[in-house]
């Protein structure tokens, strides 16, 4: 019994280290890559002016492009919006086909869509990337608590 609470602390903890360390190294990468595109929250954000760094403003970030970004299109969301619209001269007025039918062009307000959409994609993986690293720290540390108990135990039997 003594050896395998022994040989049990020893995995325990051994694991627990290496939890802890890419733990460690999880939140300092997100950091680092978030830091070098030396984002800052606009002011009309939930959280204004401040450097995107950490889980809070990236949620910030992310969700006042999607604000600004439904303002640009009337509310309308991608999925809501025509893939083609009508043709418009510098008057304002339809452009016809030779049929008297409107001209359908690419509706380009999608394409907005489609830039918030991977910009709000790559804050909210930062977001999950921070909590996904905060649990791993927190299973490293409730590893090496293990082994040590472990190690403590061994001692009784």
């Amino acid at each position: 019994m003594k050896k395998l609470l022994l040989v049990s602390s020893i995995l325990a903890i051994v694991a627990g280290v290496i939890l802890v360390a890419g733990s460690i190294w999880g939140i300092t990468f997100t950091y680092q890559n978030i830091a070098r595109e030396n984002i800052t929250t606009p002011e009309d954000s939930a959280i204004p002016g401040a450097p995107v760094r950490g889980p809070f403003t990236l949620k910030a970030q992310g969700d006042i492009i999607r604000t600004h970004v439904l303002k640009i299109t009337g509310g309308q969301t991608y999925s809501e919006m025509p893939r083609q619209i009508a043709k418009v001269d510098a008057n304002g007025k339809l452009v016809l086909d030779e049929k008297g039918q409107p001209v359908m062009v690419a509706n380009t307000a999608r394409d907005i869509w489609m830039t918030a959409t991977t910009l709000i994609t790559a804050l909210n993986l930062g977001i999950i990337t921070y909590a996904f690293s905060g649990f791993i720290l927190l299973f490293g540390l409730i590893s090496i608590w293990t082994g040590i108990t472990f190690y403590a135990l061994r001692k009784k039997f």
